[in-house]
């Protein structure tokens, strides 16, 4: 195996020779996941402060609208990209200019003026978040075996669920002893601190091609362009099934989680506070669910059945949260419990696609389901509000919503499609 690398990576810390599952591995991860939750607790703070921003920056609720949806694309489109970039240079030199993104972002986005300013930030934000999820995952499968990817992968989205569901209310507390401007600060002075460590303990380890490979596909790891591994894995049946799989579970569950299943329960007659509560519910059923399904999927050696199971599941609680003409407190929990819960099939369309491709092309694979995911999620956030009126009613919101399960049903035919993981190749290339 070699050791070096051309010149074209640059320099940077030369491979650990830890083995996989090690200390060290577990120190990587969990720097990893600490990225992701913080980078959760960022956006999260955006949706308590944003009044406070308009405020003092003197803002229209259309800039800060327009502010935060800068975020959204931007992190979509530069998704596309962050996991080629962790391909092709590793983890150390990426993951370490990512976190500074983030804490210089945090820092801009803390002095905000105008609206110039905040969009500056949150576009850097986004650049740099974008390499948080994908680049977890990307550690869980560089220094773990492969039969524990989906494992490490789920249990990443498990903490960045928790950190949602607690996050709001966190920060709701901090601002009573701290203005919006020192808590941003307070966030960015931890990023500080997290691109020092990673600087310090995050490795290109292990190698990036697979230890029995020949010459020329040493090459072609060196070689292969951005656009070359995006068009292998968009090539790949699997990938663009575990990608409708993971866009279709992921982007129902942001918009029931977040917008459109609260602003439903308070047309029911629930209050504010409660529909909150069952947006924390979603996201803590999402945290159970998503570490879940790829042990299901091992222990059942398949992942076509576990799939469709879950998406129908999932499909099915959707429908009744919708449906439903007025479903009481408790059997609201258990629905939004369960919308969450199923929802965690989104982390096996990541295992599939890993499964799909050569070990030196999983993180352009994930960035393209983890891209999927925010793209279908913006749209099922935005269009039925489309549909609604301006003061919609229950019925409304009933026919707005129909896209949701009706996107779950095609994914779960989707799923029907898919073959069985390539088990002799992963034992090669993944070993």
């Amino acid at each position: 195996m070699e050791t070096s690398r051309p010149s074209l990576r640059g320099p940077r810390p030369a491979a650990a020779t830890a083995p996989r599952n090690g200390r060290h591995a577990w120190l990587v991860w969990l720097l990893a996941s600490v990225f992701v939750v913080w980078i959760f607790a960022i956006q999260t703070a955006y949706a308590v402060i944003s009044p406070e921003i308009q405020t003092s920056a003197h803002l229209t609720v259309a800039q800060i609208g327009l502010a935060g949806s800068t975020y959204t694309w931007v992190f979509a489109v530069a998704q596309f990209f962050s996991g080629t970039l962790l391909d092709r240079f590793g983890s150390w030199p990426i993951l370490t200019a990512a976190v500074a993104l983030v804490t210089v972002g945090a820092f801009l986005y803390a002095g905000t003026t105008g609206f110039a300013t905040l969009a500056i930030a949150q576009v850097v934000l986004a650049l740099g978040a974008s390499f948080g999820f994908v680049g977890a995952g990307y550690i869980g499968g560089s220094w773990f075996d492969a039969a524990r990817y989906g494992l490490m992968f789920g249990l990443v989205q498990a903490l960045a669920s928790l950190g949602s569901a607690v996050g709001q209310p966190l920060v709701l507390v901090a601002l009573h002893a701290l203005t919006w401007q020192q808590l941003i600060v307070g966030f960015a002075a931890f990023g500080v601190l997290l691109v020092v460590l990673f600087a310090a303990f995050v490795r290109n380890r292990p190698d990036g091609t697979p230890p029995h490979a020949t010459s020329d596909d040493r090459v072609e790891h060196e070689t292969i362009t951005v656009s070359g591994a995006l068009a292998r894995c968009f090539r790949s049946r699997q990938v663009l099934i575990s990608s409708l799989i993971a866009g279709a579970s992921f982007g129902t569950m942001l918009a029931i989680g977040t917008l459109w299943g609260p602003r439903m329960m308070e047309s029911r007659g629930f209050s504010t506070a409660f529909a909150t509560v069952l947006t924390a519910v979603a996201w803590l059923g999402l945290a159970v669910g998503a570490p879940i399904v790829n042990v299901v999927s091992d222990r059942w050696r398949s992942r076509r059945g576990p799939a469709v199971g879950a998406l129908l599941l999932q499909g099915i609680a959707v429908a009744l949260v919708i449906a439903l003409p007025s479903p009481g407190s408790g059997a609201a929990i258990v629905l939004m419990f369960a919308v969450g819960l199923f929802s965690g099939v989104q982390m096996l369309g990541f295992t599939i696609a890993s499964e799909a491709v050569d070990r030196h092309l999983i993180g352009t694979a994930a960035a393209i389901v983890n891209g999927v995911c925010f793209v279908l999620g913006g749209v099922l956030l935005g269009f039925p509000g489309t549909l609604l009126p301006d003061a919609p009613s229950l019925q409304d919101y009933k026919a707005a919503l129909w896209p949701m399960p009706a996107l779950i049903a095609i994914a779960a035919i989707g799923a029907l499609f898919l073959r069985t993981p390539r088990t002799d190749r992963q034992k090669e290339t993944l070993a």
